[in-house]
């Protein structure tokens, strides 16, 4: 969904990298989801509007809709596992 290039760590688990090749990581399973995140991620993409139709295309549920940060471009969703996150949009220059 976010355009992060995806591998099989040697441990055999999967690993991204972002588009920039500055941020990388892995997914932890079997955590517990929290209806209220206590630590709340935001995932900068190039469109909000879009990466919300791609969000709920692949079962997230969309828990706050774009435009209730503005002037912010931001909205959340739910994914599959319970984990609520953030997307937020460079607003454009003026």
């Amino acid at each position: 969904m976010f355009g992060w290039q995806l591998r099989t760590r040697g441990d055999g688990h999967i690993a991204f990298d972002d588009t920039t090749g500055d941020v990388s990581g892995t997914w932890v399973t079997g955590r517990p989801s929290s209806s209220d995140p206590g630590l709340l991620l935001y995932i900068m993409v190039d469109s909000v509007a879009a990466t919300v139709e791609t969000v709920t295309a692949h079962g997230g549920e969309i828990v706050q809709p774009l435009g209730q940060d503005a002037p912010e471009i931001t909205a959340r969703f739910r994914d599959p596992g319970g984990n609520v996150i953030g997307l937020y949009q460079e607003p454009e220059s003026r």
